[in-house]
């Protein structure tokens, strides 16, 4: 059962009328543009049940922009994020779709980089400004951010997730949670880990030395109030 706090009572500190429609928003596209990295050039956002209803009338829109563009909830830049990211040439487009079988505040990201390259970030807000991520480029995942989470694409052979978590005992650092998904055995699968403490960028540079990892990230929690 999950362990709930102040924040997840009173509400989180943010812009806007709705801690699901925009916190957890925000807070949504921020996770999704870390995944994605490099410059963004283009964002399709494919909105599911209340948010395809609603997005305009509470912010949903604005909310969604300011994540892309590495905001937090309380930015009072957010009501802004629209000139913001046209004036850094970000192509934004918002497509109301069905909602399927997921949680009815879902979003689907589809990011276009200015090489080109193309990541899908699929996931919910939960309410209380809390989220979950449910997919990476069709990959079925897990993780809500609370934590510093690490992120690998990796081969899927014998000894990979020993050899991250014996970097991480030389650190002392301790895994709170970790979910592996895999499209099949051998094939490649996507690991979300989440730790106890923040992990250095030397710590990211040796576990990227991994041979059979093909790409690693590192989402940082956002903390309440920016510090």
């Amino acid at each position: 059962m999950r362990d709930y706090g102040v924040f997840d009572i009173l509400g989180p500190i943010m812009i806007g009328p709705s801690s699901s429609h925009t916190a957890g928003a925000a807070r949504l596209a921020k996770v999704a543009s870390i995944i994605a990295g490099g410059k963004i050039a283009k964002v399709e956002f494919l909105l599911y049940g209340s948010f395809a209803q609603t997005y305009k009338g509470h912010g949903t829109d604005k909310a969604l922009v300011a994540g892309i563009l590495n905001m937090e909830p309380w930015d009072d830049n957010l009501k802004s994020s629209f000139k913001i990211a046209e004036e850094k040439g970000i192509e934004l487009i918002f497509t109301e779709t069905d909602s399927g079988d997921v949680h009815p505040n879902t979003v689907k990201f589809i990011i276009t980089k200015d090489d080109g390259n193309i990541t899908e970030v699929t996931g919910s807000s939960i309410g209380g400004g809390n989220i979950t991520v449910i997919s990476i480029d069709g990959q079925n995942v897990e993780f809500t951010g609370e934590r510093p989470t690490i992120l690998t694409n990796h081969k899927d052979l014998p000894g990979v997730i020993s050899k991250i978590s014996s970097i991480l005992y030389k650190e002392n650092i301790n895994i709170a949670n970790m979910r592996v998904f895999r499209s099949g055995k051998g094939k490649m699968a996507t690991m979300a880990l989440e730790t106890d403490s923040l992990i250095s960028e030397n710590l990211m540079d040796r576990i990227k030395e991994i041979k059979e990892i093909e790409n690693v990230k590192f989402i940082n929690p956002i903390i309440e109030g920016g510090n």
